[in-house]
């Protein structure tokens, strides 16, 4: 505290630098013939280090200081070079040559730890591996932004719960799932039903919905969920979520919009929003 003692501070280590470097003896139009040994020496500089390569970056250097890039993105992490060839064949066809490139490189600005996978007896890969390759052909070829899937979002209520993101981007922040079942198909927004008969502190014994009574047989629940009061208006009511059959055996995801004499509206209304399967 007083300097009289030297305070040695522990840096953390550099993160790992995967690049691949070709320098050509002459200038040269077409890149392509040089991708497979350029993807070859930055896989084995990932295989090295049980890494896997989630973003690249390919650059082509022209006699004339002009340089012509090219990115793209991967699902999984992957240090195959059969397969990143394959993404970046034709990434730099619309590019104008000039006078020719002389140097080429190939870095991995974002990896992975790339754990071994067992594979099956088959001699296939059992970790999905196929699928995020079509997955990385797709997007290479349509674009990142084109293949989409469902990533979950760090909220509790149901309809805000998942959103729609390209599917090759890295999750930044995982959250866990819900832990109660819910329906493969959400009702957005939730359709009103008109309630018959009510269990006191229970789901409907009867409802009907889209001009069809429904009797309710079995059910599960509740499951309370409170509105988040940092995004939602003052006087947003909770909701009891039912898990339903009917006598007809559709299983539903039904929900009672607020309580009685809760003092924030009228009389609580009931709300279908999920269909399981």
């Amino acid at each position: 505290m007083t300097g009289r003692r030297a305070d040695p501070l522990n840096a953390p280590a550099d993160p790992l630098r995967f690049i691949a470097k070709l320098s050509l003896p002459e200038p040269i139009s077409d890149p392509a013939p040089h991708l497979p040994d350029l993807c070859k020496n930055l896989c084995s500089q990932l295989d090295n280090a049980q890494h896997g390569a989630r973003r690249l970056l390919l650059s082509a250097y022209r006699t004339d200081g002009m340089v012509a890039t090219a990115r793209l993105t991967t699902a999984l992490p992957s240090n195959n070079p059969e397969h990143l060839h394959s993404l970046l064949t034709g990434k730099l066809d619309h590019i104008d040559p000039g006078f020719g490139f002389d140097v080429l490189t190939l870095a991995a600005d974002s990896t992975e730890n790339l754990n071994i996978i067992q594979t099956r007896l088959d001699g296939n890969p059992d970790d999905g591996t196929e699928l995020a390759r079509l997955i990385d052909r797709l997007s290479a070829r349509y674009g990142a932004n084109r293949i989409q899937r469902v990533a979950l979002s760090g909220s509790h209520i149901p309809e805000r719960a998942a959103h729609w993101q390209p599917t090759p981007r890295p999750n930044r922040h995982p959250t866990q799932p819900p832990a109660q079942p819910r329906p493969l198909r959400l009702i957005v927004p939730p359709e009103e039903i008109r309630v018959l008969y009510a269990v006191p502190e229970g789901p409907p014994a009867q409802f009907i919905w889209r001009r069809i009574t429904h009797r309710v047989i079995r059910f599960a629940g509740p499951e309370r969920i409170a509105p988040e009061w940092w995004l939602d208006r003052p006087g947003t009511r909770l909701r009891d979520y039912y898990h339903i059959e009917t006598e007809t055996g559709r299983r539903l995801w039904i929900y009672r919009n607020g309580l009685h004499g809760d003092g924030r509206g009228n009389e609580p209304l009931w709300f279908l929003h999920g269909v399981f399967p």
